[in-house]
């Protein structure tokens, strides 16, 4: 089994925190967005995984820290790592072609930006599973349109009239993702465009066309991390799911000084609480300090001081200075803001 991750974009929606970090390096409740992903499909997959293949985009922005965390990222699951570039942004099925040495057998494609809990039982008279998710606005979607089998039929990107409710969430399973690599050469050769870009949905539809039998594979959770709001949630959401298997644990190396942390929480080695709150729902990375306030439902990035603030429904990045007012708050990396 390979699981192939397209994840070159730059994560224009997630500013100011994607100028320095790519999106799916953002840790989420202590982890990269990236991390928790490959280690969620690994888990509940069904079989061992032998090759992880990342497709990055610039060299300058996806440089050789984030090659070096990615292949020790596959080298913890059992697997090797493989290294693609997307020199253009010339979308989703031209990512995944990026990654053409590798299109061979079972495969699960997953982009980067999106978290889930599902049930990876695969159904074995389909060539392929498509992830979805029940929504209740469906217009605003990629769907999936069903024929009396429950097979999919038919991809429809944003309907204006009601198809179905079951929302595409950007994973998807092939038996054999050789067949889809034909189908979307095809779609580059004959320069089959939507949008200015080459599908995954164009080769998806080739597939279909030749007989290819498509299923749904429905998941429990979908945790967008597509802008600062719905990662804040899904920071949430991941806590929670977190203090399910495992009541959460404070480094011994972090400093508690007349505070108190409500779970569940993340806090980080060498973190510094004094005359702080600081929960639920709270991220903090290393070497950060809060002192003289209130810290609920946000993410701090490490090597961060926070004092006399109340923040909730924040996210701060790394190296940031903040002392001040209580605020809904949005600070990059390497930002100061005093009062």
């Amino acid at each position: 089994m390979k699981i192939i991750v397209p994840m070159a974009g730059r994560g224009s929606r997630l500013r100011p925190h994607t100028l320095t970090v790519p999106k799916p390096l953002v840790p989420v409740a202590g982890q990269p967005i990236v991390n928790r992903l490959v280690k969620d499909i690994a888990e509940v997959v069904g079989e061992q995984v032998d090759e992880v293949a990342f497709i990055l985009g610039d060299p300058a922005f996806f440089g050789d820290d984030v090659v070096k965390n990615l292949i020790e990222l596959a080298e913890g699951i059992g697997a090797k790592a493989s290294i693609y570039r997307q020199d253009e942004p010339l979308g989703t099925g031209h990512a995944i072609m990026c990654a053409e040495e590798s299109l061979s057998g079972p495969a699960v494609i997953a982009y980067a930006d999106t978290l889930i809990q599902a049930d990876f039982e695969l159904d074995p008279s389909a060539d392929a599973v498509i992830w979805v998710k029940q929504v209740s606005s469906p217009e605003a979607y990629g769907v999936v349109q069903l024929n009396e089998n429950k097979e999919i039929v038919e991809l429809v990107e944003k309907p204006a009239e009601f198809i179905s409710d079951l929302a595409v969430i950007g994973i998807y399973y092939f038996k054999e993702v050789s067949q889809l690599k034909v189908e979307l050469q095809s779609v580059i050769d004959n320069n089959i465009i939507h949008g200015g870009e080459y599908q995954i949905n164009d080769g998806i539809k080739g597939m279909m066309s030749k007989g290819k039998v498509f299923k749904t594979g429905q998941v429990s959770q979908w945790m967008d991390c597509g802008n600062k709001k719905v990662t804040i949630e899904t920071n949430a959401q991941v806590l929670e799911n977190d203090a399910k298997k495992t009541n959460p644990v404070i480094p011994e190396s972090v400093i508690l000084e007349n505070s108190i942390i409500i779970q569940p929480c993340f806090i980080g080695e060498n973190v510094q609480l004094t005359n702080a709150v600081v929960g639920p729902h709270v991220s903090i990375g290393s070497n950060s300090v809060v002192t003289d306030g209130v810290v609920k439902n946000s993410i701090i990035q490490h090597s961060t001081v926070i004092k006399n603030a109340i923040l909730k429904d924040s996210m701060i990045g790394s190296n940031v200075n903040y002392d001040g007012l209580a605020r809904d708050l949005s600070l990059g990396d390497y930002t100061t803001v005093n009062g």
